[in-house]
Formats: structure tokens, sequence, C-alpha cells
């Protein structure tokens, strides 16, 4: 294939294989603590660093990853002890962070909005050797960490309360996920965008859970589906001539839509199998001793 021979696209199909199995591998935490939208507000964060990035005349991507750690962690602390102003000031978080991106963006010397829109919306096509080293480094964490510690984090993400009686370092964890989740963020930008990476955590696994019936189901057929829309995405850009984060994020949607009409009729298929299950069970005939009528 030709596409092989090019080496800008070895690198931007090796950056899509890694968003493919990161994105979905910490969307499966998020979505199980209903924090679905957690990717955009750090995106948002992230752009912030992109503009001191440049402003800099340091690397985008490892100078977004510490802004996305510090705005994460932020994000998280804000969850665990805003009360009634906590949604005003992960606002403020949020677009204070788009904000300070532009206004950084256009101090940086050679700074422009077609700059700013490459990471805002993706473009593959462009990812450099050594964006390559920092998203294989930043991937591998992200894998390892879902992956190894996945018993931990289930355990936390389904019942926090039960997960602190057992021992478990909850707020460590919880920290953790979020810092899992900005690192993500930053190796994503490259390929779907700031914009677009929470729809990469989050769509391959609602896909899934459409037919997946327990936890590590769910986790590994997101993974595939991360996979196949990346991988399927980035070559059809490439042929078509179109951006590839949305080529993408439209591919995985359309998944999640093809599994959603398969779903439909399987779950009547096992709603009427446990219905007929349950009608055997109420008509066996009782096994004990026969009880006479008695007569007042």
């Amino acid at each position: 294939m030709d596409i092989l021979e090019l080496a800008f696209m070895q690198r931007a199909l090796l950056a899509a294989l890694l968003v493919g199995v990161t994105a979905p591998a910490i969307g499966v935490y998020l979505v199980q603590r209903r924090q679905a939208l957690m990717g955009d507000g750090i995106g948002h964060v992230a752009l912030t660093g992109v503009g001191l990035g440049f402003l800099l005349n340091a690397s985008p991507v490892w100078v977004a990853t510490i802004v996305c750690v510090i705005g994460a962690v932020a994000m998280e602390l804000i969850r665990s002890y805003g009360k009634a102003r906590g949604d005003i000031a992960l606002a403020l978080l949020f677009y204070g962070g788009m904000a300070g991106g532009v206004m950084l963006m256009s101090l940086a010397p050679g700074g422009s909005n077609a700059n700013l829109t490459t990471y805002l919306f993706g473009s593959i096509t462009t990812v450099s050797q050594q964006d390559i080293v920092a998203i294989c480094v930043l991937a591998a964490f992200v894998i390892v960490t879902t992956v190894g510690l996945r018993r931990q984090l289930f355990a936390i993400c389904q019942d926090e309360e039960f997960a602190r009686v057992t021992g478990l370092p909850v707020r460590l964890l919880n920290l953790l996920i979020a810092i899992t989740a900005a690192l993500t963020v930053t190796v994503a930008m490259r390929v779907v965008g700031l914009l677009l990476v929470s729809a990469l955590m989050v769509i391959p696994v609602a896909a899934s859970q459409q037919l997946a019936r327990s936890f590590a189901t769910t986790f590994a057929m997101a993974v595939a589906i991360g996979v196949l829309v990346t991988l399927s995405g980035t070559v059809t850009s490439y042929y078509v001539d179109v951006p590839s984060g949305a080529t993408i994020v439209l591919m995985a949607i359309g998944v999640f839509l093809a599994l959603t009409v398969l779903a439909t009729p399987l779950a009547r298929k096992r709603a009427d199998r446990a219905a007929d299950e349950e009608r055997c069970t109420l008509d066996e005939p009782t096994t004990g001793p026969a009880t006479d009528d008695v007569r007042v």
C-alpha cells in the first residue's frame, strides 16, 4: 500500500492507533462515574498550554501536558470539595483556559489562528517525530494505569464509600483518573483535536455498552471500536482529503448507531427468554407434601 510508504502517514497511523487505545481506555471509567464531559473541559484548559508552548518556543505537547495535569487536579479538587459554587468554578476554569490559549497564541511570535485550528480540530498529517515520542510516552502511562489498576479504578467508579471502607486510597485514585484523562487529552489533541477528544472517550464506550454485559467486555469492545474508527478514519481522511478529527468522530457515531440498531432485537430476545424462564418456574408443580383442606 502506497500509504505505508509515506513517513508522515506512518506517524499518523501510529498516533491514531495509540489514541484509539488510550481514549476509550480512560473513557470507560469517566462514563462509569458520569463524568463523560470531563475530557471536553480538560481540552479547554489544554488550549492555554498550547498557547504557552508557542509563546515560550517550547513543545506545545509537553507544555499542554503540564497545564492539563494542573487543570485536571484542580477540577478533581473542585468536584470533591466544591459545594453550591463548584459548577461556577469549573465554568471559569474551562472558559478561562480557552480564552487564555487564544490570548497567548496571539502574543506568541509567529502565532496565528491557523496554528490554533490544528490543535482545536486535529491535523494528523502534521504529526512530527517529536510528537510521536511524546504520544508514545504518555500513551504508555495511560495504558499501564487503566489496565494495571483496573480493579481499583472500577471499585471507586462503582461505589466510592465501599471502596473507602475496603481500604483503597480513594482520593489518590480519583486524582489518578483525572491525571490520566489529562494525559489522554494531550495524546489525542493532534489526532482528533481538543474540541473533539471527549467524543472519542465517550462514544466507543457508549457503543460497546449496547452489546456488552460486563465491565471487562465493555472495556475490550470500546478499545476495539476506538482502534477501528481511528485507523479507518485516518485512512479515509488521506484518500478523500477531509479532516481526520471530524472523520474519526463521525465514524464512531456511525458505529454507535449500528450497534444500537443491532442491540434492540437482541435485548427483546433476552427479555422474552427471561419471561419464558420465569413462566416455566411458576408453572412447575410443587414437590412438598400435599395438605388437606381444613374446614371450620
